[in-house]
């Protein structure tokens, strides 16, 4: 998996900052950047305040609406000033992805209220290759970053976001700076920091596509698992998510989670939603437990919880799921998290649950 953190965001920086230093000749406040309103120099300084901002939230933890402060630059600070300013926040946010815990979550808006330290990372180095290329386009220099950060910011930050011909151009499309052939201009956008859904001693943790591509191809996804884990229906899971994905056709809120145990972080299962609610707000569920965490009431909490979030939406009306006939403990789960059994073969048992 291409990993997203205090070492991409580096790198970000360092291609930001050479990019840049060879037009800190110019004024940068008598320059456009690119298709933004702002010039060059306001560009920059919107930078360097959001890469400070993203490592504050995530120093401070923040819970609930934003750390209270702004970058004020000193009077007389020149171009190059402003340009090491950036670089000085990059470092910072770099260090503070870095030495922050995987389980911590901070306040950022859109669109569940929280990001992790892979979010913040995602948005930083976002801010950066993209800014740096409106000024450099502005300024008309030079500057392409790797495949690599843009492909990881578009499978972080942009999972409903269809892969296109390259990762830069996809990203570039995808936030309204670029074309791509047969689809249509971009004019509002925004990216997605993935759901987390709070249950009472668990996490349903939303999967990425670059996390559930690491699962298909039999990595942990960046989970720590318990033993056994992950189980091949989680990876199954996974490979469905990693196909609608690169069909376009992937919803991230009705996508999969990985179930990590609050009080040790640790993964000991998946579940999630074979896809978006059908016409009539109908969507089937699914989920594995590795056997060392089963029979401890962990499936029925994240069920519940999980059903919870859903039927607190507009777009569904009913849940249902498929159980091999054979699979009792699996069928227990869900009648005591509320579901009725509905039909029934030799092979299989449905259930379904309904918005109350």
């Amino acid at each position: 998996m291409r990993t997203l953190g205090g070492d991409q965001v580096a790198e970000a920086v360092a291609g930001s900052v050479a990019a840049l230093r060879a037009a800190t000749d110019r004024d940068w406040s008598e320059v456009k950047a690119g298709r933004l309103e702002w010039s060059v120099r306001e560009t920059a300084v919107h930078l360097a305040g959001a890469l400070i901002a993203y490592a504050g939230q995530l120093a401070g933890r923040a819970e609930t609406a934003y750390v209270p402060f702004e970058l004020t630059l000193e009077d007389g600070a020149d171009d190059a000033g402003v340009l090491h300013v950036v670089q000085t926040t990059g470092a910072l946010l770099a260090v503070t992805v870095r030495s922050t815990p995987r389980e911590v979550r901070a306040f950022h808006p859109y669109p569940s209220q929280r990001a992790d330290r892979t979010g913040f990372a995602g948005m930083g180095v976002a801010e950066l290759l993209l800014h740096t290329h409106d000024m450099a386009e502005g300024l008309g220099i030079p500057y392409r970053p790797a495949e690599e950060l843009a492909e990881s910011v578009l499978t972080h930050l942009f999972p409903h976001v269809q892969p296109g011909p390259t990762p830069w151009q996809t990203l570039l499309w995808a936030t309204g700076r670029g074309e791509l052939p047969g689809r249509a201009p971009v004019t509002g956008w925004r990216w997605y920091n993935n759901l987390v859904i709070p249950a009472e001693r668990l996490d349903l943790v939303g999967i990425r596509p670059a996390e559930a591509r690491d699962l298909r191809l039999g990595g942990d996804g960046g989970f720590e698992w318990i033993e056994g884990g992950p189980y091949e229906g989680t990876r199954d899971a996974a490979g469905f998510l990693l196909k609608a994905y690169e069909g376009g056709v992937h919803r991230p809120e009705f996508g999969v989670f990985a179930l990590v145990r609050r009080e040790d972080g640790r993964a000991i299962g998946g579940m999630g939603f074979h896809s978006a609610p059908d016409e009539d707000g109908r969507v089937e569920i699914g989920y594995d437990l590795t056997e060392a965490a089963r029979g401890n009431g962990y499936a029925t909490e994240a069920l519940r919880a999980l059903a919870g979030w859903a039927f607190a939406r507009d777009d569904v009306r009913s849940l249902f799921a498929t159980i091999e006939a054979a699979n009792t403990p699996s069928q227990a789960v869900v009648t005591r998290a509320g579901f009725a059994r509905v039909s029934a073969d030799e092979n299989e048992v449905a259930f379904e649950l309904r918005a109350p």
